[in-house]
């Protein structure tokens, strides 16, 4: 009996051994132990100690010299505003609480880049009189920046329309009741402007129940030189 309970002790203290073995040589291999996080078949790998490059007014890419970044973004529906961003400075948006229903406009100056004037006009139910007057008060050299809200056309007019023709829309002529509608051009700017997107008020197309979906712009646009 003392024989058998020996072999049966050395067998036990054999398997325990070859266990040690396998366990010290899995957590050790080349000399590197392996940590608690990877035993446990953490994949997530840490973060690189190189931050990915913000640019500005978080556009996806940097604007080159004598260029200034913006973004523009319409409104959404009824529920969420537009936002204006030049220079990597939000110039309207809900949080600085100077938007409102139908058009949003900003205007810049085209060579320091300063702000001059916000302004939004209710193209709904308001004077049609205070966005021409705004128009055509604006100077050569004046970067206009346009964020449509809800609706921004139940009030144009032809006289309007052609204001806004002559800073640079293509679009203009065909924006309806709840389009959306962002724009970029300028006061003396040659041709047409390539920064303007619209979209129809559909009901087979909207994305939200009476409105399209909201509209987003990005780019550089060219300082003016003197």
């Amino acid at each position: 009996m003392r024989v058998a309970g020996i072999i049966r002790f050395l067998a036990l203290f054999a398997m325990l051994l070859g266990c040690w073995f396998i366990v010290q040589t899995y957590f050790e291999h080349s000399g590197r132990s392996i940590s608690l996080r990877s035993w446990l078949g953490a994949t997530s790998k840490p973060r690189s100690s190189q931050q990915v490059p913000r640019h500005k007014c978080g556009n996806q890419r940097s604007c080159p010299t004598n260029h200034f970044a913006f973004k523009i973004i319409s409104g959404a529906a009824n529920v969420v505003g537009p936002s204006i961003c030049f220079n990597d400075e939000v110039l309207m948006s809900n949080v600085k609480n100077n938007i409102g229903r139908g058009l949003n406009i900003a205007l810049v100056n085209g060579t320091s880049g300063q702000l001059l004037k916000t302004a939004s006009f209710d193209m709904y139910s308001g004077d049609v009189t205070q966005v021409e007057t705004f128009l055509q008060e604006i100077k050569d050299g004046t970067v206009i920046l346009v964020a449509t809200y809800d609706d921004a056309a139940t009030k144009m007019n032809d006289k309007t329309r052609k204001l806004f023709s002559a800073l640079g829309s293509s679009y203009i002529n065909h924006l309806g009741f709840r389009d959306n509608w962002v724009f970029l051009g300028a006061k003396g700017l040659q041709g047409k402007s390539p920064f303007e997107e619209h979209i129809k008020n559909d009901q087979k197309t909207n994305k939200y129940d009476g409105w399209p979906e909201l509209l987003e712009i990005e780019g550089c646009a060219p300082k003016k030189q003197d």
